[in-house]
């Protein structure tokens, strides 16, 4: 008990004297970063996870092809083509119970769900992409989700059939440090026998 008295003071009296700027750095980025590992999600990116909030505007993402290269969205298909507005789409967002609920409803009101539940890893992309001005270095940072769509309802009935996968992005900027206010878009991509389609949008 002696011996671990004495090292706990040690450590008290080393954090105690250190500069703050050296503890703070610990999350200080530097020139060149580039770090990419795959991980269990844990409490902390849980919690973050719950604080971040979608907003309400939303767009569905258009190729070359149009809506036909898109499958599972057949039901909306002629009022989105008749609207082509930027406002079609609203969206709100829960997460709670490590799921992702993506309320939308379209500007002719159809509502759809989709339910995503927390997948059991995550990517957790950090990289210097070379922008940032003279002084502290921003990291171009990317969480990547993929796993099963758990279900779908509304107009999303038809394209959510067993298998169907998901992919979320959410992009930010920041220091090596994670914070729910660094992630600024996201990026919604849905796979399967009947779907392919994406949304895209901002995080508040």
């Amino acid at each position: 008990m002696k011996n671990v008295s004495l090292c706990m003071i040690a450590l008290f009296a080393l954090v105690t004297f250190l500069p703050l700027d050296a503890l703070a750095c610990a999350c200080c980025a530097e020139k060149g970063d580039y770090r990419i590992s795959t991980v269990k999600p844990d409490a902390n990116t849980i919690e973050l996870l719950g604080q971040m909030k979608f907003d309400a505007a939303t767009a569905l993402y258009m190729s070359n092809g149009g809506f036909d290269d898109i499958r599972g969205l057949n039901s909306i298909k002629a009022a989105y083509e008749a609207n082509q507005s930027e406002d079609f789409f609203s969206l709100g967002n829960v997460f709670a119970a490590k799921t992702w609920k993506f309320n939308f409803k379209t500007k002719d009101g159809k509502a759809g769900t989709l339910n995503l539940p927390l997948s059991a890893q995550m990517v957790d992309f950090k990289a210097d992409i070379h922008d940032s001005e003279e002084g502290e270095v921003s990291l171009y940072k990317e969480w990547r989700f993929k796993g099963t769509a758990q279900s779908g309802n509304g107009f999303f009935t038809s394209g959510i059939t067993k298998p169907t996968t998901y992919f979320l992005v959410l992009q930010g900027r920041g220091n090596r440090c994670d914070n729910a206010s660094d992630f600024k878009n996201w990026r919604l991509e849905i796979i399967g026998k009947n779907a392919d389609f994406t949304f895209m949008g901002k995080l508040n």
